[in-house]
């Protein structure tokens, strides 16, 4: 197909559900993508994160190949050894729990919704404390879980109970707690709620009061997860363990896969014919994710996550101080961004003409997230791009 049947086709036939980039990408590998004419561009956002190992990389490539001749599909009433070796890599990373397998966050999210009210339900509490500006899908009981407006709007009204407060205000947490109150949901980097990082004073108080009152603390690792942060998990960098995680993007290394981990105290609480997800967890999918953990491994990503975090952090704090159209710079590992002065929309549109992908978000931020084994060189790249940009901007 030609580039204008392409874009024809989209307008056609497919719902308009994003805002779409009028450029066709057709093959990846590691951090480049090359569009339908050829063109290559350095990619610092691959796919809201599901990209931590490149496009394509050869240990998730080899799983997939390895798999999809010899078995695509296994319903979840009958076993595959690539579902429970996962199981076994995700328990052995985090900590001791079981897994519930999915497609994605949003229904990782779901159920661990599910799994908070079950336990709750034993002693008549349902309601959820999640924060302003969270993101955690786009079902509606995840809409209700998110902290910003603007997504619940036209899909009122949303599922109650669900209570929103502001973010890192241990004061404002305190208030909204009740006798009804079962769980606390809280993303520790809000990413699409314009990349604020929880401080560890209110996580280490979140889980204080859990502990006191005897609630569940889920963390919401969508995007935090495998190894973005530096650490596998971002909860490890505050010292303390949730009662259920949720993960999907990263996970399955380009391959639609999501997960809820649970405490062994509670994950049996969810008995057969009370959750389900038709391909969950399928062998393809789980192969592609062990691909994932052999690659982080192997090639030593979090170690260079840390690393070249650093670095990157250290030169976008060098760039702020030439540039008076940043106002802030912030983030932790190979999750960074910063806070235009402006809006972002006009930055990101020059760096895609000079061949960058980038993001922004919450109108002002701009969210840089490569693979955890980006190079040196490539920051540099990207930060060259960006600084010309950033003078063409206004």
């Amino acid at each position: 197909m030609k580039s204008e049947d392409i874009f024809a086709s989209y307008k056609d036939n497919i719902m308009p559900t994003y805002n779409k980039t009028p450029v066709i990408f057709v093959k990846g590998k590691g951090s480049r993508l090359w569009d339908i004419k050829g063109k290559a561009y350095l990619d610092f956002f691959p796919g809201w994160g599901v990209g931590s190992v490149g496009h394509c990389h050869p240990k998730v490539m080899q799983g997939i190949r390895d798999q999809v001749g010899k078995l695509i599909f296994i319903p979840n009433n009958y076993y595959h050894p690539f579902q429970a070796r996962l199981a076994e890599e995700l328990i052995r990373w985090s900590f001791p729990g079981k897994v519930f397998f999915a497609n994605s966050g949003a229904e990782a999210n779901e159920g661990a919704i599910k799994l908070a009210r079950k336990s709750g339900a034993r002693s008549g509490k349902f309601e959820i404390i999640t924060f302003q500006n969270a993101f955690h899908g786009r079902t509606l009981a995840t809409l209700a879980a998110t902290g910003q407006k603007k997504y619940q709007d036209g899909f009122l009204p949303m599922p109650e109970g669900f209570r929103q407060v502001s973010f890192n205000d241990t004061a404002a947490f305190r208030s909204a707690l009740n006798d009804k109150t079962a769980a606390v949901m809280l993303e520790l980097i809000q990413g699409e709620g314009g990349l604020n990082v929880a401080t560890k004073d209110f996580v280490l108080e979140i889980r204080r009061v859990c502990d006191e009152r005897k609630l569940l603390l889920i963390v919401d690792e969508v995007q935090t997860g495998i190894g973005r942060t530096g650490s596998m998990f971002c909860y490890q960098n505050y010292g303390i363990t949730p009662d259920i995680m949720t993960l999907a993007k990263a996970l399955g290394g380009g391959m639609p896969i999501g997960a809820m981990v649970a405490k062994r105290e509670i994950a049996d609480l969810l008995t057969p014919g009370m959750h389900a997800s038709t391909f969950g967890g399928g062998p393809v999918v789980c192969k592609a994710s062990l691909g994932v953990f052999k690659a982080i491994r192997q090639d030593k990503m979090l170690q260079n996550c840390l690393k070249m975090g650093e670095y990157f952090k250290d030169k976008l704090r060098s760039l702020k101080e030439s540039s008076p159209l940043i106002k802030d710079v912030r983030g932790v590992g190979l999750m960074l961004g910063f806070e235009l002065n402006v809006p972002g929309r006009q930055l990101v549109e020059k760096c895609l003409e000079r061949g960058l992908l980038i993001n922004c978000t919450h109108e002002r931020v701009i969210r840089l997230m490569p693979a955890l084994n980006i190079s040196k060189s490539d920051i540099d790249k990207c930060l060259k791009i960006i600084e010309q940009s950033l003078k063409e901007c206004s």
